[in-house]
């Protein structure tokens, strides 16, 4: 008996160290999201002054995902590995730096907690089983995704292509779909969003998206196929539409305020890869067709 066979046979352990699994994800997330755009943006700065012919800085300071280790960015103080633990550091240091007394961020807690809400959730509805595990993947990667893009208006192609990438990869196996049916999904998502970004480019002059929105809906279709793209677009617009405008009014913003799409793109995504075919089905229905 293999380790999926066993964690099949044992509901309350395979949950159980989904839950676990998605805390430790959801803390690596977190260093993820903070680290990344960083890392990217030092990236950019040594290749425009190469091109520039401009002299190179000082070595710096080796930073990635894994250096330096995690410190506290009021005072300087180290993460011990005891102040590490997902959540249950939080509430041990009642939100509060051990050193400093400085107030750490909720979303923390609140990242690990909806990782591992995502993972568990995963777990209950499709078993023990390879779909299960792509579909975490899945599930972080959007999520990550999501967070990077709300913060900094970026979806960084370090995840998104090698995610879509993944997608075309499992559906070679046919997890989800048809290759052929994925492959259509990637071309179609990328090219519909581009067309209407020229669209409104033409007729506007303004630019009403980025090119990380094109490259997220190919993702998305590459792990869904295209029959999920026309639900995946309707269901973001509408979130879209109805959450910006309630954030944007909540913080006296103006509606030309830009607001990033990945994060609905991704919801809408998510949805429809699991029930768009049960969605699509019902409203036919509902509709008499």
């Amino acid at each position: 008996m293999d380790l999926m066979d066993t964690l099949a046979s044992q509901p309350l352990l395979y949950l159980s160290f989904a839950l676990l699994l998605g805390l430790v994800v959801g803390s690596f997330l977190n260093v993820l999201v903070h680290r990344l755009p960083i890392m990217l943006q030092r990236q950019w700065q040594a290749e425009a002054r190469e091109v520039l012919e401009l002299p190179s800085e000082p070595e710096a300071e080796r930073y990635d995902l894994f250096l330096p280790a995690s410190q506290c960015p009021h005072c300087g103080h180290r993460i011990r590995a005891w102040e590490n633990i997902p959540v249950l550091s939080y509430l041990l240091l009642r939100g509060r730096c051990s050193s400093c007394r400085s107030a750490i961020s909720a979303r923390y807690p609140l990242v690990e907690l909806g990782c591992a809400a995502l993972t568990v959730f995963v777990a209950w509805y499709l078993g023990a089983t390879t779909a299960a595990l792509a579909l975490m993947l899945f599930s972080w990667g959007l999520l990550a995704m999501s967070l990077i893009d709300i913060e900094h208006r970026l979806l960084p192609d370090a995840l998104v292509l090698p995610l879509l990438w993944l997608g075309l990869i499992v559906n070679a196996f046919e997890l989800f779909v048809p290759l052929s049916d994925a492959l259509w999904g990637a071309v179609a998502g990328y090219l519909s969003l581009w067309s209407v970004f020229w669209l409104f480019k033409i007729i506007t002059g303004k630019e009403g998206m980025g090119y990380g929105d094109f490259k997220l809906l190919a993702l998305i279709g590459a792990w869904g196929g295209w029959q999920i793209l026309p639900l995946t677009l309707l269901l973001s617009s509408v979130l879209g539409a109805v959450i910006g405008l309630i954030m944007l009014r909540a913080k006296g913003q103006q509606t030309s305020t830009p607001i990033p799409f990945g994060p609905y793109l991704a919801i809408a995504g998510w949805i429809a890869l699991l029930w768009g075919g049960q969605i699509t089905t019902s409203y036919l229905n509902l509709s008499g067709m």
